[in-house]
């Protein structure tokens, strides 16, 4: 149902001024909702006026050029110019401008139900510090979600955040989302796209902030236009910000599983060649056994840079089981093992040279020498890295202490 913005207002509900307490600021960020924003603020201004509260409206405008402006002013919301393109960063400037102790934030086209705000709000009123909406339990209307959305995007994405993160919420993208200002501004977020929905959940649970979760319905949006979501496009950046945001799955699993599988072939070809179903398994094998371990030692030391530099710029929380490990591994212990792995690969080496040596430098039997070799070129490579890295972490530590 379109409500034009002639449409005779509701009771006005209590203005915002700088001298006023107020208790709830309904957010919704806005480019070009000419077509839908007067209904989505009537529908806003209903529930405070059944609340019974002071409140207010914020459409936080994004650059509209279809009057979306005029009209939100007209209906008595208040408007804020974000200039920083993106849903996040319009988002994050309807934040820092509203004046409630709590935020209630829908989009502005018409597919929340913003009648319905009370779940929320008492939850936010029970110490809750986000509560999410989850489309998923309160019903989705034919035709308001794609499919490519329904069935795999968002419960793809969904279960990938529950699974790195260990959240507590079924419907990671659900537009409709409440939160103390207080709380949500500790979080420190910063990105300005779409991703934002999965930044503030991500961040949420990591800082373990109190979250609930109330059932919300989604029905078909009132634009004639298209959405400013892109399937694909806006797909990757939450995937993305998802494995930014957790080392563990982007670097340090897929690390230790290279090296425990490249440890455990290597060991099985040291002895001498394998033959696997008619297919002889040598050297060459070896090699790119020997390439998995190197790998693998990398990103897991990559997930350990990429978790002290995120906790030391504020990304990530502290995580005191690392801060009690580096109580013992230091850069002196770090220096230890790097120069032993180094000193006795160059010691294989020699004896490489020696054997090659008592054949007057001559052609050797590959398929026994590169046995000898290839572990030594390798414990000769993690050596150095080992070094190299834990003086790097020590840079990296500087700031921290």
């Amino acid at each position: 149902m379109k409500i034009s913005t002639a449409a005779r207002q509701p009771d006005r509900v209590e203005t915002a001024t700088e001298d006023v307490a107020l208790e709830l600021s309904i957010l919704m960020p806005c480019l070009n909702e000419a077509e839908t924003l007067a209904t989505c603020i009537l529908k806003a201004q209903s529930s405070l006026q059944k609340l019974n509260i002071a409140g207010e409206i914020i459409i936080a405008d994004n650059g509209s050029t279809d009057g979306s402006q005029a009209i939100a002013a007209q209906m008595g919301a208040r408007v804020v110019a974000v200039a920083t393109k993106g849903y996040g960063s319009a988002l994050m400037g309807g934040i820092a401008a509203a004046r409630g102790k709590y935020i209630i934030m829908g989009d502005a086209d018409d597919s929340y139900d913003f009648t319905n705000l009370e779940p929320f709000f008492q939850k936010l009123r029970a110490g809750y510090d986000l509560v999410m909406g989850n489309r998923f339990k309160g019903g989705i209307q034919p035709r308001a979600m794609p499919r490519l959305h329904r069935y795999f995007g968002n419960p793809v994405l969904t279960g990938m955040g529950r699974l790195f993160f260990h959240s507590p919420c079924g419907d990671f993208h659900c537009g409709l989302r409440g939160f103390s200002k207080s709380a949500i501004q500790k979080l420190d977020l910063r990105t300005t796209g779409m991703e934002f929905a999965t930044e503030t959940v991500v961040k949420a649970t990591l800082y373990k902030l109190r979250i609930a979760e109330v059932p919300t319905t989604l029905a078909r949006d009132g634009r004639s236009r298209r959405p400013h979501l892109r399937s694909w496009r806006d797909g990757w950046r939450h995937l993305r910000f998802m494995l930014l945001y957790s080392p563990r799955w982007l670097f340090l699993y897929p690390g230790l599983l290279l090296m425990i599988v490249g440890t455990l072939a290597s060991g099985w070809l040291l002895v001498g060649p394998r033959v696997v179903e008619g297919v002889t398994l040598d050297v060459h094998t070896l090699l790119y056994a020997a390439m998995a371990i190197v790998m693998g030692f990398q990103m897991v030391i990559f997930a350990v840079f990429t978790k002290v530099f995120g906790m030391s710029e504020g990304l990530l929380p502290e995580d005191q089981r690392l801060n009690k490990l580096f109580r013992y591994i230091k850069l002196e212990t770090g220096l230890l093992v790097g120069t032993l792995l180094l000193v006795v690969g160059v010691m294989m080496s020699v004896y490489a040279l020696n054997y090659w040596g008592a054949r007057f430098f001559g052609p050797l039997n590959p398929s026994k020498t590169l046995r000898l070799v290839i572990p030594a070129v390798t414990l000769i490579t993690l050596g150095l890295e080992t070094i190299l890295s834990s003086f790097f972490l020590s840079i990296l530590g500087l700031k921290r202490r």
